[in-house]
């Protein structure tokens, strides 16, 4: 087994696109990488290993999701190793260019690596004198380098230069030093965003176009072409991070009765429903918010809802709670009030109305009215003719430009269908349809070819 393997292991969340890092210090100690604020899976893998984790290592301010650890020093009094300039409140070993952490055998060595934020430290692993590998965070990742809009839209040039200087740098390091980014595909921080999590600065030198960029402006070039939308809950995290979060204590969803959910309603809350579009479709509390729990729940949650509002979840019984819980949470929504106990059956049988939408198989849709909800780059890679693109995170603020008359709305699969639909029939709508599937769905049923833009 190589050393790397036998050292690290990736805590994947699928959901954000993003990876933390248990290393084994080899004497039941352990140092966690980026972790989120949802630590199971780091813990897991501590507990596996029979470590106590020691230390706590931060790259940067995350937007993208609340970080635990603030929770690990609460819990095991975990050493928390974070760059200097990021002016954390909360007790901290602030470090430098240079600095070194002794970690008993292995040395920890604090790059920075300005560009993503400002802020930015990567951290070197090494053996002695030998580089064993390099935690980029949002500098370096595999085929490209993190977005540097996110910090402020009027900085995102000079960052991407930062960005131009640090990713050179650590393409000095030997090509045989594993990289181990924070943000990877499905990241809305990437730009842009691949399938591979973990590579070698040998084979980011060899493929990585960025790295390939022959100067300052042409990198920023490149940078840009693979920016694209992101979650607005990203414009707050970072602050939360300065702050350190803790997570409430026993998280749970706690059971609520109709009544109980109907006068929360009435008084602002809003009721999510994680169910799968169908459920939703089939009957739903009116007014409610479709969000599938699937991995890119908490993305959309994020998204779609408005922070400090009380929450109510609509759940089938066999969704885990924790799996709602500890996401919302993960992204800044400790808000959620409870479930409503025996779901929309409970409901109906105190009385309360169903709403319904209708679904629509690919063939059967009538093409006047389509509503695209995907992303730009997925609209521009394929889409049925005349369809409006508006994509889902921005259809709260462009009401006006749905078209009149009974609209259909459509995505990849169905489950951001369905949430576009939930959001319109909040605004007023009735006249809507989900289309299950997407764009080749249609185009295999229906014969005809999708429109592509340049």
């Amino acid at each position: 087994m190589d050393l790397r393997d036998a050292l690290v292991s990736p805590v994947v969340d699928e959901g954000l696109g993003n990876s933390a890092y248990v290393l084994d210090l080899g004497d039941r100690r352990g140092l966690a990488v980026d972790p989120s604020l949802d630590l199971r899976g780091v813990r897991a893998i501590a507990a596996k290993r029979g470590l106590r984790l020691a230390y706590a290592a931060e790259t940067h301010l995350h937007a993208d999701f609340l970080s635990g650890a603030r929770q690990l020093a609460a819990d095991y009094d975990t050493e928390i190793l974070a760059s200097a300039a990021g002016r954390r409140t909360f007790p901290h070993t602030r470090l430098d260019e240079g600095d070194e952490v002794d970690l008993g055998g292995l040395t920890l060595r604090a790059l920075a690596t300005p560009g993503h934020t400002d802020e930015h430290l990567s951290f070197l692993l090494l053996d002695g004198r030998r580089e064993i590998g390099v935690f980029t965070g949002g500098s370096l990742i595999v085929g490209g380098a993190a977005r540097t809009d996110l910090v402020s839209p009027d900085r995102t040039e000079e960052l991407a230069r930062a960005q131009y200087r640090s990713v050179r740098r650590l393409a000095e390091l030997p090509d045989g030093t594993a990289v181990w980014p924070t943000h990877g595909g499905g990241s809305y921080c990437s730009a842009p965003s691949g399938s591979r999590r973990t590579s070698t600065i040998g084979a980011e030198k060899a493929a990585n176009p960025l790295l390939a960029a022959p100067d300052e402006d042409t990198f920023a070039t490149r940078l840009f072409e693979g920016l694209g939308s992101y979650p607005t809950y990203f414009a707050r995290l970072a602050e939360l991070n300065r702050a350190g979060p803790l997570a409430p204590d026993a998280p749970h969803l706690a059971g609520l009765d109709a009544d109980r959910v109907r006068r929360l309603l009435a008084d602002g809350a809003i009721a999510v429903d994680v169910r799968p579009t169908a459920d939703y479709a089939a009957g739903h509390l009116p007014g409610s918010l479709s969000i599938h729990l699937r991995p890119q729940f908490a993305t959309w949650l994020g998204w779609l809802v408005p922070p400090d509002v009380p929450l109510v979840i609509v759940r089938d019984p066999e969704q885990d709670p924790d799996d709602i819980v500890w996401p919302a949470l993960k992204v800044g929504y400790p808000t959620i009030v409870g479930e409503l106990a025996g779901g929309t059956a409970a409901w109906a049988g105190a009385g309360g109305r169903l709403g319904t939408t209708d679904l629509v198989e690919p063939g059967q849709i009538d093409t006047t009215n389509v509503v695209d909800v995907r992303q730009r780059s997925e609209h521009a890679d394929g889409h049925l003719p005349g369809a409006h693109l508006i994509e889902l995170g921005e259809l709260a603020e462009r009401l006006d430009d749905v078209p009149d008359g009974p609209t259909t709305v459509m995505c990849e699969h169905g489950e951001r269908s369905a949430s576009a639909a939930s959001l319109l029939e909040r605004a007023g709508r009735t006249d809507l349809s989900i289309m299950v599937g997407g764009p080749d769905d249609w185009a295999a049923a229906t014969g005809h070819r999708l429109e592509r833009d340049e």
